[in-house]
């Protein structure tokens, strides 16, 4: 743990229109410097919007107050995973209730914040992770792509994949069990493009008499986030909410947190505490690379590892 190499720009990098991912790419030079990052595991309580959003804001400032320049919040902390109340409470993003909210606290407390939030987009609903900047404005928008199949008729497909250059560095999203796409599709996407970290906003559940003492819970997570953030250097972050699922195809199931950091070697820093009541705040430092390879020089670069 140590340092990320910061982008010295004047502008953030990305911006989202119409619910596009067109990017203005900033010219960055970049130089060593710090980050202090929030792993936010909130609790969430399904259908609760104001509640929710109440506990998010108390975080992010939380997480603002001890340092922190970037809180990293759950997949939809705002409703809970596969709450119905999707399709009655969800919003637009920018410009919605929810999204509102969320920029609030990030410009009130001048601190980037990424949230998994519910989008809501005409006649779609959509697992949705969103970076926000510490003015406030949209940087980057991502729709999940790989949705559990119990989750499909609920959340819309996603259709588009991106990353965003800000004063913290390249940031790349991505939803919970995108990390699973075949091959690690989407996350090696994220590094082609350039990512020196990716945050996933997730939301980790298991049945209700799941003990972790017997079958620890994250071999998944770490079976695939490791061999991507080893491949192309760069860091890995999920956080998980906690609390009882109340409403869905796992309901009466628990969230149990568990949030994890691997490093651009492809080892765990960490991983948050297990269970239903393990709302906390993890702070680490992180130290990013600079990208060994681009485009076709990332083959050879493996060949020397041979």
């Amino acid at each position: 743990m140590g340092m990320l190499l910061l982008a010295a720009i004047t502008t953030a990098g990305c911006r989202n229109e119409k619910s596009s991912l067109n990017q203005e790419i900033t010219v960055m030079d970049r130089q060593n410097g710090e980050i202090k990052l929030a792993l936010v595991q909130m609790n969430v309580v399904g259908g609760e919007l104001d509640l929710n959003l109440q506990h998010a804001a108390e975080r992010i400032a939380r997480a603002a107050g001890e340092g922190a320049q970037l809180a990293l919040l759950p997949e939809v902390m705002d409703l809970g995973w596969t709450h119905p109340s999707a399709k009655t409470l969800a919003f637009p993003v920018p410009g919605g209730k929810t999204f509102e909210q969320l920029a609030n606290a990030a410009r009130e407390n001048q601190i980037y914040v990424v949230a998994g939030i519910v989008e809501k987009d005409a006649d779609k609903t959509y697992n949705t992770a969103v970076l926000i900047g510490p003015d406030g404005k949209l940087l980057l928008k991502h729709r999940k792509l790989n949705e559990l199949d119990i989750a499909h008729d609920l959340y819309d497909q996603g259709d588009r994949l991106n990353v965003c250059h800000t004063g913290l560095g390249t940031i790349g999203l991505m939803v919970c069990a995108d990390a699973g796409a075949k091959e690690y599709a989407i996350q090696r996407s994220l590094g082609y493009m350039g990512a020196d970290m990716i945050l996933s906003p997730s939301s980790w559940a298991v049945v209700a008499d799941h003990q972790n003492e017997k079958e620890p819970y994250g071999d998944t997570w770490r079976k695939n986030y490791k061999p991507v953030a080893r491949e192309f250097q760069m860091w890995i972050i999920g956080v998980s909410n906690v609390g009882w699922l109340t409403a869905g195809p796992w309901k009466d199931w628990k969230c149990i947190g568990c949030s994890l950091v691997i490093d651009p070697d492809g080892n765990e820093v960490l991983q948050a505490p297990y269970g239903a009541d393990a709302d906390t705040i993890i702070y680490i430092d992180v130290e990013a690379r600079e990208r060994p390879a681009r485009g076709t020089d990332w083959n050879e670069y493996w060949n020397k590892g041979k």
